[in-house]
């Protein structure tokens, strides 16, 4: 029997597959936690990331982030905004983790209503974005829309 967060048969959902492949190429040589994430948008692409770890912890890159910035660097939803439906993340822990805050505030902000799959070593949990971050900071706050017109 192969654990979950373990590679499958042909014909698994390409969205789990490119998260785990993006994991193994995480950059984590103090934590050795390894995060593979990858996000769908709504034209059916896959954008993936991994964390990069620094030695000035401040400035590590969460693969949730990463994953994110790939999108953008596509064009997806350009100019008009990004259409994420969903994301995979994959790590080695033994519980599924979810996003961090400052993931779940980018999130927020770019896919307010994004499904969210996490898979852990022996456990898969879903969420839906508004779930983890029900009232998140925006740029209506600001006086603008979120592409920055005013």
């Amino acid at each position: 029997m192969t654990a979950v967060g373990e590679a499958r048969t042909a014909g698994e959902d390409p969205l789990v597959v490119a998260a785990r492949r993006a994991r193994e190429r995480a950059y984590a040589p103090y934590s050795r936690y390894r995060v593979g994430a990858a996000v769908e948008a709504a034209d059916g692409s896959i954008h993936v990331g991994c964390n990069v770890e620094n030695a000035s912890y401040g400035l590590t890159l969460c693969a949730e982030r990463a994953a994110v910035a790939a999108a953008v660097a596509a064009g997806v939803g350009a100019p008009a905004g990004v259409r994420l439906r969903r994301l995979v993340l994959v790590t080695d822990s033994e519980p599924p983790a979810s996003p961090c805050g400052a993931c779940r505030q980018v999130l927020a902000e770019l896919a307010p209503d994004l499904e969210i799959v996490s898979i852990g070593a022996r456990a898969v949990r879903r969420w839906r974005l508004g779930d983890l971050l029900p009232d998140p900071f925006g740029g209506d706050v600001l006086g603008g829309d979120v592409r920055g017109e005013t």
